[in-house]
């Protein structure tokens, strides 16, 4: 039953080969995984790239579904939205500015609290992003027909797939994010600059979000 939703080989390998092409271009999720990491360890690292991913799932089924292009349809929807998600990157802009970059380990209750908010720091930069909406109503379609009867089931299999895809990336970004911050433990002026860059990167992605046109 499970293999009436799993597309055809040739359309496997193209999807495949275009997600992982995806997965190593930076992005706002590849940008917060990093900071987190650096800033706050490798947990906090890996829970934000959980929270990410699950962000991707829900588009998923937002799009297999049809909700998306609801959304995407009402001007005042797509607003709210967009607006929504270019404040929270402006916001994580502003806390990687104020909040001083400290590489150092932190009590275990603390620890456990930036885990939970890292988890929905990754969820909302993902539910927040019109941009991921627009791009998984135009990507995820290109490899199913839309005659197929089981297109909604095959939509969902290529979603969650391109998110099994991804994570040995993704988790490569986090792993050397760590390791690189061994060495800036010993180079705080560094580190200092690398919080401009990133409250400058997600700056950058802030504007882009606002440009954003729906339908």
């Amino acid at each position: 039953m499970l293999t009436t939703y799993i597309p055809a080989l040739p359309v496997l390998a193209a999807f495949s080969l275009a997600v992982l092409l995806l997965a190593i271009t930076p992005g706002p999720d590849m940008t917060l995984w990093m900071s987190r990491t650096l800033r706050d360890g490798r947990t906090i690292g890996l829970m934000t790239l959980l929270g990410t991913n699950l962000g991707i799932a829900i588009h998923t089924l937002l799009v297999a579904f049809g909700v998306s292009a609801l959304i995407v349809a009402s001007p005042m929807a797509f607003l709210v939205l967009k607006t929504g998600g270019a404040a929270y990157l402006l916001w994580l802009a502003i806390q990687a500015v104020r909040n001083r970059s400290v590489l150092s380990l932190a009590s275990t209750g603390k620890r456990e609290a930036s885990a939970w908010r890292a988890f929905l720091n990754g969820l909302w930069v993902n539910l927040l992003n019109p941009k991921v909406i627009i791009f998984f109503m135009t990507f995820l379609p290109q490899f199913v027909s839309a005659r197929d009867p089981h297109v909604t089931g095959k939509l969902i299999f290529l979603g969650l797939l391109s998110i099994l895809i991804a994570l040995p990336v993704a988790i490569a970004v986090v792993f050397g994010a760590n390791g690189l911050a061994d060495w800036l433990r010993r180079k705080p002026q560094v580190m200092r600059i690398v919080d401009y860059v990133f409250a400058g990167v997600f700056s950058v992605f802030a504007i882009r979000i606002l440009m954003t046109q729906g339908r």
